[in-house]
């Protein structure tokens, strides 16, 4: 079996320099964060407001890319040499299921309304798709070569997968199928899309580029070059800003959306892979695969304030994203939320209030 990261499997990224190589609760004021560690066969739980490690979760064997539902209920993990998904409970902090999926699955993402989660399987070259209710894979969908990256536009209708072999497929989520495919570049990774969904971003390992795909049109509109090994995207919740990680520079750039340029570049640790960002976009976690540690960045002034030792070569970063209206918060919206959990409804509303001022 192949063992790299976000081609499928973590040795990949153990040797790219060889080769050119990949029960806690909280308040409304902070939410907790999820690090998988591939060479432990755990996940870190990050407490984001103190940035302090407070728990540890064991699942399957080489886990690399984890997503977690809005309310923060429920955190999939994908075990990529178990060839399965661990389902992670917010509220206990444990292992509730363990979900079979195709070979070397790498890369989650759940739809914005938390009813499924979307994997890739790199090995088997399909993407399964588990519904949250059961935990039960519902559906397996053929896409290119080798995929890895996965991302569900805001309003739930589709999702963007990137594949090693240069494609990207987008999946319609009502019937999934695939209803468009759009030539890229070789070795693609992981993909972002803009929070109004209008244009997704993916990086490759070997082009030195990033990719802009208009997603009315699902075509490439834009090209920035300058960025090597671009193995990591996040977009902040503002849209303006992405964060990608090259993985040989030990750094992360930030791009400006609205230009597409290149604005700064932040030092982070040995061999930075995947990205999350706060609810606020105040800050974003990068896991350091090869310094066992993740990058807490400032993104007012794009400093690294705080360094997380976590466990054994982190790869993938996950923060619940709360509530983005008050109207989430009404007729009990707020009790369903765990991650970050409140207290009644004004409490989440005042949460709302502050993300978004």
């Amino acid at each position: 079996m192949r063992k790299d990261f976000v081609r499928g499997s973590r040795s990949f990224y153990l040797t790219l320099a060889l080769c050119l190589i990949l029960g806690v609760s909280t308040d409304a004021a902070a939410a907790i964060g999820y690090v998988t560690n591939a060479l432990d066969n755990t996940v870190s739980v990050i407490d984001t407001s103190t940035n302090m490690v407070v728990g540890t979760i064991p699942v399957g064997a080489g886990p690399a890319g984890v997503a977690a539902t809005a309310t923060g209920a429920l955190v999939y993990v994908a075990n990529n040499d178990a060839n399965s998904v661990s389902v992670i409970s917010g509220a206990t902090n444990s292992v509730i299921a363990t979900v079979p999926v195709g070979s070397e699955p790498t890369i989650v993402a759940v739809t914005p309304n938390g009813a499924f989660a979307y994997v890739t399987n790199f090995g088997s070259n399909d993407v399964s798709i588990i519904a949250t209710a059961t935990n039960t894979v519902v559906a397996t969908v053929p896409v290119g070569s080798g995929p890895v990256g996965v991302a569900v536009t805001p309003n739930g209708a589709f999702a963007y997968v990137a594949s090693d072999s240069g494609t990207i497929s987008v999946i319609s989520t009502a019937s999934n199928t695939v209803t468009a495919t759009i030539p890229v570049g070789a070795d693609l990774r992981q993909v972002a899309i803009t929070p109004n969904g209008a244009f997704a971003y993916v990086g490759s390992s070997v082009s030195s580029t990033i990719f802009v795909i208009d997603t009315a049109v699902n075509a490439v509109v834009d090209t920035i070059p300058g960025t090597p090994v671009t193995v990591g995207i996040v977009i902040l919740p503002n849209g303006r800003v992405a964060y990608t990680s090259l993985l040989l520079s030990g750094s992360v750039v930030v791009i400006n959306t609205a230009s597409n340029n290149v604005t700064a570049t932040v030092p982070t640790g040995a061999f930075p892979l995947l990205l999350a960002a706060t609810p606020d976009g105040a800050f974003v976690y990068v896991a350091n695969g090869g310094s066992n540690n993740v990058s807490v960045i400032d993104t007012a002034t794009n400093l690294v304030t705080a360094i997380i030792p976590v466990g054994n070569f982190p790869q993938g970063v996950a923060i619940p994203q709360g509530p983005t209206s008050k109207d989430q918060c009404k007729k009990g919206g707020w009790m369903t939320f765990v991650n970050p959990r409140f207290k009644n409804q004004g409490d989440c509303v005042s949460y709302t209030n502050h993300l978004f001022k």
